[in-house]
């Protein structure tokens, strides 16, 4: 197996490597979750090194709830956004990698043609579930592992990120996820993601027990209790996803302001009292008000 701590890196990184770099030479790193161009930009802004594209708001955002009702493309095309947008290196959701082994061997040349730095793919049955809900279905470990192997002979970059989730911790336990993470692992994984740890105690058994670096889902509300970031980092955890901390306070957000306008029959203040133009800027304005005039009167 590729040693995921290799020391050569090429001259110019490309987003992979990039990724690569923080999770082997930095603290833990951080991903906040975005849906679209707007958050993604956000996340860069506000000083992050790398983003997580959600899948559960990549659904809320076209409507639909994260039921695997999604297509592949929908899904790979707002990754590319996601990762235009910030210029950040991108993990990118991948749900169940949208059918067999095939399916997900294209998945991977899709998500790697559109910049993104990695994606994980999980071991539910199609269409899948959020990994917070009740009632998940998981397909056999051998299943599970042909999609690994398809995901890690796809990519064309050997440092494009293939993070194998398995949500068989609700469904028939912890040892049997952590089983499949290490399975996953020798079978071509870089990164094991054990989703919907139920105590305190099992999110730090995880990077003990597993075989490899480990990711960290931290969603308010959902089944694994919250810790702090240093505690996860602390624990061994190397990446930590917020998927939900965007698009959840953006629905509260807009629930507030809507009430207003319906109750007070004004326009309510906007809650970061942006005005027009600080709106524009914080999307690129003025770099592309600097393009206006920049290609005019060469030459005279």
């Amino acid at each position: 197996m590729r040693s995921f701590f290799s020391k050569k890196r090429p001259l110019a990184l490309s987003a992979p490597a990039t990724l690569r770099a923080l999770l082997r030479d930095g603290p833990i790193t951080v991903a906040p979750g975005a849906y679209d161009g707007l958050t993604a930009r956000l996340i860069a802004a506000a000083g992050f090194k790398a983003a997580y594209m959600t899948g559960a708001g990549t659904a809320a955002g076209l409507g639909y709830p994260d039921f695997g009702l999604l297509t592949m493309s929908e899904m790979a095309e707002n990754a590319g956004r996601i990762a235009a947008a910030s210029g950040l290196p991108v993990i990118a959701d991948a749900d169940t990698g949208f059918g067999n082994e095939l399916n997900m061997f294209r998945t991977v040349q899709e998500y790697e043609r559109r910049g993104v730095a990695g994606l994980h793919i999980e071991d539910q049955v199609f269409p899948k579930k959020c990994g917070h809900l009740d009632g998940k279905e998981i397909v056999t470990l051998d299943d599970f592992l042909a999609k690994i192997r398809a995901a890690a002979a796809a990519r064309r970059d050997p440092d494009f990120l293939v993070i194998a989730r398995t949500d068989a911790r609700a469904v028939i336990g912890m040892e049997e996820a952590v089983h499949r993470c290490n399975a996953a692992l020798a079978a071509g994984a870089d990164m094991a993601f054990l989703e919907a740890t139920q105590t305190v105690e099992e999110i730090a058994a995880v990077p003990k027990l597993v075989h490899g670096p480990c990711l960290l889902n931290m969603v308010w509300g959902g089944k694994t209790p919250l810790i702090s970031i240093p505690e996860a980092e602390t624990m061994g955890y190397r990446l930590v996803i917020l998927p939900g901390l965007l698009f959840k306070n953006v629905i509260g957000v807009c629930d507030e302001a809507l009430r207003q306008v319906r109750e007070t029959g004004r326009h309510p203040t906007p809650g970061a009292g942006l005005n027009v133009r600080e709106v524009f800027d914080r999307v690129g304005a003025k770099e592309w008000d600097a393009l206006r005039t920049r290609f005019r009167g060469e030459g005279k």
